[in-house]
């Protein structure tokens, strides 16, 4: 585990190394990039990376806070023989601050202390390596809602610019808003950047129901079908225009967003599964 986390290695070149020899890395003409983070229990005390990590996926009968490493993983979406596969572009150990400043020697990278790393942080490095690596190519990340916020996106614009997308699970209490009728005011100023108020998630979720398409969807290996409603809003969170999708089952919902507008219903709702 120290040899994974060694700064010894130039790791930015053996993983470009890696990344130049896969034959066909696009997808509909884009680059997939699907974001996690996972724990991985241990019992030793002495293995490198090892705190006690909340685990939100923990059942009843677990510890909520297992002795564990926590690593961010970022890897390629590509359909490969008909299903969606993951290949593992490039990971990194999450170091927990409190460890760190308590000088634990299981958090020692050749002796020596290393400096903390937020998981937003560490995503965005390895996300600006590969776009770097794959320049001028559009890159989406897939993510679920922990890490879709600005705390990653604005880093990688800023970066990379429009470039690339975030793809991710919305929470149910976010504010949605309308797009802002442009020149319809005659007010001095600045021109608005949100319209009116639209609601929250969940409150917009029980309005459109009713209104559901069905599409035709491949997922999970088979094309299915899926009752959804879509529509363009503005979030003052990401502070841009986003297309978020509705999904609706028996006794649930959920909604997904895209900052890529030119995506369809259907591929915003196979990204998402992809992931």
């Amino acid at each position: 585990y120290t040899f994974m986390a060694s700064n010894k290695i130039p790791w930015h070149n053996l993983w470009a190394a890696l990344w130049h020899l896969i034959p066909d890395p696009l997808s509909d003409g884009r680059l997939m990039i699907a974001l996690d983070d996972f724990i991985n229990p241990k019992t030793g005390r002495n293995i490198f990376g090892c705190s006690h990590i909340f685990d939100h996926a923990a059942k009843d009968n677990q510890s909520k806070y297992p002795w564990a490493q926590n690593v961010v993983l970022i890897g390629l979406l590509k359909v490969i023989k008909g299903r969606w596969a993951c290949l593992p572009l490039s990971q990194r150990f999450y170091l927990p601050q409190k460890a760190i400043n308590a000088k634990s020697d299981n958090m020692r990278v050749a002796g020596k202390v290393v400096s903390f790393q937020t998981k937003l942080q560490q995503a965005v490095e390895m996300v600006i390596q590969v776009a770097q690596h794959f320049a001028g190519v559009d890159i989406i990340i897939v993510c679920d809602s922990w890490f879709g916020n600005n705390g990653l996106f604005k880093p990688l614009r800023t970066k990379l610019g429009n470039f690339v997308h975030l793809l991710s699970r919305l929470r149910s209490n976010t504010v949605l808003y309308s797009i802002p009728k442009i020149g319809s005011s005659k007010k001095p100023g600045r021109p608005k950047k949100y319209g009116s108020r639209l609601g929250s998630c969940a409150e917009m979720a029980a309005a459109f129901m009713a209104y559901a398409s069905t599409y035709h969807v491949f997922l999970y290996g088979k094309y299915r079908e899926v009752n959804a409603y879509s529509q363009i809003v503005m979030l003052k969170t990401l502070k841009c225009p986003v297309r978020v999708v509705w999904v609706f089952r028996k006794t649930q919902w959920i909604a997904i967003f895209s900052t890529d507008l030119k995506l369809s219903v259907e591929q915003i709702i196979e990204y998402y599964g992809a992931r």
